[in-house]
């Protein structure tokens, strides 16, 4: 019986002495659901439920620290004591662009970007919402180390350069799926609403181990949010001085009891032809065109994933003289470079219902081109197809992954490079494993083997070590090798336009690369509640077999051919992040970097690559007034360019540059945001300090360019320096000081 009675007083006292800690999670004004909210140093936690309220029952008497956290947020804690009555703890999320992220990049699993021994930069929505733009190409304009190249003053298309290398370097991901091709990567980067984007992450370096060809520079995968992360209703629309609209739509929804919706559409139209240098030629393409993207998140059973997304892509872009319309496309009246594409995607991921952790991922892109660049019409059709599975096992200190995947290319295109059909299926196999050392010590290892029937097996690993002495400090050092493929034609512009010949002297093989990058990530708290996060690499490539285009030897010739020698890549750049307590944010990069070949002993540097690169973003909000106020740029030392011979009165080097842009934000109303401001706010265009940007503007079609027996422009009274009509020359984009304004509407 006494046994029973001090039973019954110790089940009393606990009850007594076990509280409840309740309270709400939101962001601007906005219920914030599914944030995770735990006890630190404790099993007991909950997350919060759709209207953003939790409960953590059950909690014995004392003092805790309460931790909130959420994918893109700020991480929260709080101190609290729990004695006799229910705690109330509530808090309020912003959004972070600073060090504490999930990445899943960098090592094809989901991870804390501070554990993770491969360097992974992330980028939110808040950093998009700083300077908005109708596509994610325009939107890396003010991230360290990478530069939108456009490739045609004519057409406005474009790659993305990591480091100093070529759009073709740069493999682009769709939520981890390589779906974006040479041929395609502006318009993989546009219409993707940003309101749908969870992050976007960047790996500079080699990372063709996991990911295959074209993963030789550097990787950037465009993450969407999962469906029951993402508002009920979103919409986003600006417009310009300049004429531009864009219009982004979208809302989520349940499906049954088992699946849950996501639907986004992006709208953009510029039909304003504009000339402000003169040349009789359209300073920005015109652009009409529609995105639409759905995605679909199955509930399964013991939380195994299930998901498919789809995206639709349509275009009609021209740029040319002024006097063009579409009766005169294809013609050799009036030129104009005309380009209607036509596109979907299909992608998804299915974790098998076994016991083990075996995930198959897919995606299929149908991309077809119809265009003409004058009179040389390039009609391309190009269908990627991928699947992969990967075996995730984590053993103790060991945590493997490995995988096996195909991937099918098909492209045909109207060119002589494309007699018959480009077909070919290349299967690969990859392992990898992260060893825990011990706490402060992690050492990856990896290797990939692809088989290409043109080029035979191709054997890619790599090595990554970790060290991280505090919780603060992180050292890593990564080595590896990438490869690439090379399809000329959908990489290189000039050779579309007719402007020059395209020479192939010999059969091209594999380029090859040897990377090692070493980085150093720090955090520092001031006692001011200041959080300022520093991200520091450094990094060498070496490439063999390097394939770059010769613009040099003959001014109407385009020259491949492998490289007899070396190109290096190397380099060292910075960035600051900082949150300060008083409502300012920082962001601020820097990059130095030098790109060169070398052949017969001659050393020269790489064509359209800049020494020095920076960028930054500042924020101050003013929380009384509920207004933003957002100054973002970058500045690009000078570039190599491509000129077209001795007598071509054009610099041969660009100058200095830099775009700036500055907004406003109000966001005092509920659900709205209202913002507005300057893009470009020095009116830099690339035709200050040239007599001209285009050559031979006013004879496109050399009707009245005369050639010597080899085929070289001759100087005559009506061409005093030899030229033949080229829209290669840019560095830059044509479209100076703007103002925009917009409204954005956003129900959670």
């Amino acid at each position: 019986m006494r046994h029973l009675i001090i039973l019954f007083l110790s089940v009393l006292s606990f009850t007594v002495n076990a509280q409840n800690i309740i309270g709400k999670t939101i962001s601007e004004g906005n219920a914030l659901p599914y944030v995770n909210i735990y006890l630190k140093g404790t099993k007991k936690g909950t997350v919060s439920n759709d209207a953003g309220s939790f409960k953590i029952k059950d909690v014995e008497a004392g003092t805790y620290t309460v931790i909130a956290s959420f994918t893109g947020y700020q991480t929260q804690k709080k101190t609290i004591n729990v004695s006799s009555n229910d705690v109330i703890v509530d808090f309020n999320l912003s959004e972070s662009e600073l060090l504490d992220e999930v990445v899943v990049t960098g090592t094809l699993k989901a991870v804390s970007r501070l554990e993770s021994p491969v360097p992974v930069e992330v980028y939110s929505p808040a950093f998009l919402k700083k300077n908005p733009t109708p596509n994610i190409f325009e939107a890396l304009q003010n991230v360290n180390g990478v530069r939108p190249q456009i490739n045609c003053n004519v057409c406005n298309t474009g790659d993305i350069h990591i480091n100093g290398l070529e759009g073709p370097y740069t493999l682009v991901l769709i939520d981890g799926m390589p779906i974006v091709s040479g041929l395609s990567t502006v318009y993989g980067l546009s219409g993707i609403p940003n309101s749908l984007i969870e992050q976007i992450e960047i790996v500079k370096g080699p990372a063709s181990s996991l990911y295959g060809s074209e993963a030789v520079g550097g990787l950037i995968n465009i993450i969407t949010k999962l469906p029951e992360n993402a508002p009920r209703f979103f919409a986003d629309s600006y417009i310009t001085g300049w004429g531009e609209v864009n219009l982004d739509l979208g809302f989520k929804t349940k499906v049954g009891n088992k699946a849950n919706l996501l639907f986004g559409t992006n709208y953009f139209n510029y039909n304003n032809p504009i000339d402000n240098n003169g040349d009789n030629f359209t300073d920005l393409t015109l652009q009409n065109r529609i995105s639409v993207f759905q995605k679909w998140d199955f509930k399964r059973k013991q939380n195994r994933q299930f998901s498919l997304a789809g995206r639709y892509f349509y275009e009609d872009r021209w740029g040319g003289e002024m006097q063009w319309n579409p009766s005169f496309r294809g013609g050799d009246d009036v030129y104009g470079e005309s380009i209607y594409t036509s596109r979907f995607e299909l992608l998804g991921k299915y974790q098998l219902p076994v016991e083990e952790k075996v995930l198959f991922q897919f995606s299929y892109t149908d991309h077809d081109q119809n265009s003409v660049y004058g009179n040389v019409p390039y009609l391309a059709q190009q269908r990627i197809g991928f699947g992969q599975f990967t075996w995730d096992k984590p053993l103790k200190n060991h945590d493997l992954l490995f995988g096996a995947a195909a991937r099918y290319n098909f492209y045909d295109d109207s060119t002589p490079a494309t007699v018959d059909a480009d077909e070919v299926v290349i299967p690969s196999l990859f392992a990898q494993d992260e060893i825990e050392l011990n706490d402060k010590h992690t050492l990856l290892l990896g290797a990939r083997y692809d088989y290409d029937k043109r080029h035979g097996n191709i054997f890619t690993p790599r090595i990554a070590y970790k060290f991280k002495p505090t919780s603060d400090d992180i050292f890593r050092i990564n080595a590896g090798t990438g490869f690439r493929v090379v399809n000329i034609f959908t990489e290189e512009h000039a050779a579309l336009t007719g402007a020059r010949d395209v020479i192939i002297s010999e059969a091209l093989k594999p380029e090859r690369s040897y990377n090692i990058n070493a980085n150093y990530l720090k955090k520092f708290y001031t006692k001011s509640g200041a959080i300022i996060g520093l991200d520091a690499s450094a990094w060498y490539t070496y490439f063999t077999n390097l394939i770059l285009p010769d613009y040099d030897t003959n001014p109407n010739q385009i020259i491949y051919d492998n490289l007899d020698g070396k190109a290096v890549t190397k380099g060292v750049s910075l960035n600051l992040d900082a949150i300060i307590a008083s409502g300012i944010k920082v962001l601020v990069g820097a990059t130095l970097q030098d790109v060169s070949q070398t052949e017969n002993g001659v050393k020269q540097r790489q064509i359209l690559t800049e020494r020095f690169t920076g960028t930054w973003g500042l924020s101050y909000k003013n929380y009384k007034t509920n207004l933003t106020l957002d100054y973002t740029g970058n500045i690009y030392g000078p570039m190599r360019l491509p000129l077209l011979g001795e007598l071509d009165p054009r610099s041969e080097n660009s100058p200095t540059w830099s775009i700036q842009n500055i907004q406003l934000t109000y966001d005092g109303l509920l659900n709205f945001e209202i913002y507005g401001g300057v893009k470009n706010l020095l009116d830099w265009t690339p035709n200050k300090g040239n007599p001209f940007i285009i050559a031979r503007a006013n004879d496109p079609f050399d009707k009245d360019v005369a050639f010597d027996n080899d085929g070289n422009a001759l100087v005559t009274a009506d061409n005093p320096y030899g030229l033949t009509f080229d829209p290669s020359y840019v560095y830059a984009p044509n479209q100076g000081i703007r103002l925009f304004f917009g409204l954005r509407y956003s129900f959670k």
